[in-house]
């Protein structure tokens, strides 16, 4: 009786999920280029790019910034958040080679000032330092490691623009080459969009804000409302920060998938997904003791309880569990396969949903234990307290 308790209850989950939790699991929040039309001007945009030890990725990054299709006044600001490898040398040389007539600035970082996360720092002196020199309408938040789409920005700028938006965020493709990534990397981007509905985030009516970090285009005006990057400038999770920040002042956000503009960063191992989520999963749930408990009993019970009880039913010979269970299962499968179609994977990834659940469970556990160690948000050198 538990178990068909359990497993119905797993069913009715998945079945409010995908019926009445906003649409999350249909990834259709895109940017349609053909509903876009050609704006007269094209306000300036400021690029901050904020990179530490990035000498990987960093020359594909600044061409596709370089190289972008845009009708506007375009800047690029690098800040070499004190790098220890040959990020700053890389960019330098890659502009001076570049015939594009994109304005390129390299600022040195000063070092981390108290009370301040890394990566917020460096966009903090990118923002003064654009301010001070070139006082542009928007500015667009990337990382050192992406790939932009050779018209990414006056897609940003126009979407902005004719829909009167302050914030306009993508989720950029993720790295999805190896085994690991494959597994799991999908999957995080699932679970984001079930944490944070894309269309409620995109609605004005809904308190509901998210961003992605990797691309994020505000206005200058709407910055400097909020309290420019100062007001988040403890946030370990800061790109959501930013975007709470934004809606809180009624302004309107807008958050979108992509598959043209691309993160670079390999993950080509477990250690190397399981420290990424777990810098921030205890963060998620504001350090609290109870949401982890709460955490760990909902994902088991929506993510692990079909499996379970297949097993088990088909032990049993309980074909009525079978049967809500196999339901279960497929509802899951059902959701999750549009965020497998975004990556070109097979559908048979889908099957392993509950196996990857209890991998990210795993993780968000040591993200607690790392933040009671003192280890906690530890990224390049850097761990906040």
């Amino acid at each position: 009786m538990l178990l068909f308790v359990l497993v119905s209850l797993s069913l009715f989950i998945w079945l409010f999920l995908l019926l009445f939790w906003g649409r999350f699991w249909l990834a259709q929040s895109r940017i349609d280029r053909r509903s876009l039309a050609e704006l007269n001007s094209y306000p300036s945009v400021c690029v901050v790019i904020p990179a530490r030890d990035e000498a990987e990725a960093i020359v594909t990054s600044i061409n596709s910034l370089l190289n972008q299709k845009y009708r506007g006044e375009l800047s690029v600001v690098l800040v070499d958040d004190n790098s220890r490898d040959r990020t700053a040398e890389l960019a330098r040389k890659t502009a001076k080679m570049s015939d594009s007539s994109v304005r390129f600035e390299l600022v040195s970082g000063k070092p981390l000032r108290a009370g301040w996360k890394g990566k917020l720092w460096a966009v903090k002196q990118g923002v003064d330092y654009a301010r001070q020199n070139i006082s542009p309408d928007y500015f667009l938040f990337t990382d050192a490691d992406i790939c932009h789409s050779s018209n990414n920005i006056e897609q940003l700028v126009t979407k902005a623009e004719t829909e009167q938006l302050d914030l306009v965020s993508l989720m950029v493709l993720l790295r999805c080459k190896s085994f690991w990534e494959k597994l799991l990397i999908p999957a995080f981007v699932f679970f984001f969009q079930k944490l944070y509905p894309f269309p409620w985030v995109n609605n004005p009516q809904r308190s509901m804000a998210a961003a992605a970090g990797g691309c994020i285009l505000i206005r200058n005006d709407t910055l400097a409302d909020i309290g420019g990057i100062a007001a988040i400038k403890d946030a370990l999770i800061d790109d959501c920060s930013l975007a709470q920040a934004v809606k809180a002042r009624h302004k309107k956000i807008w958050l979108g998938l992509t598959t043209t503009t691309i993160s670079l960063r390999p993950y080509n191992n477990l250690k190397a997904i399981w420290d990424t989520i777990a810098r921030t999963a205890f963060t998620q749930l504001n350090y609290s003791w109870l949401l982890l408990v709460g955490t760990l009993v909902g994902m088991s019970l929506v993510y692990l309880t079909a499996p379970i009880s297949l097993t088990i039913g088909i032990g049993d010979r309980n074909w009525l569990v079978v049967g809500i269970s196999l339901l279960t299962w497929l509802l899951m499968s059902i959701a999750y396969f549009p965020t497998i179609k975004l990556y070109n994977l097979s559908i048979f990834w889908t099957l392993a949903l509950p196996a990857i659940a209890f991998l990210y469970t795993l993780m968000t556990i040591d993200s607690a234990v790392k933040y009671y160690q003192g280890k906690g948000g530890a990224w390049k050198g850097r761990t906040y307290q």
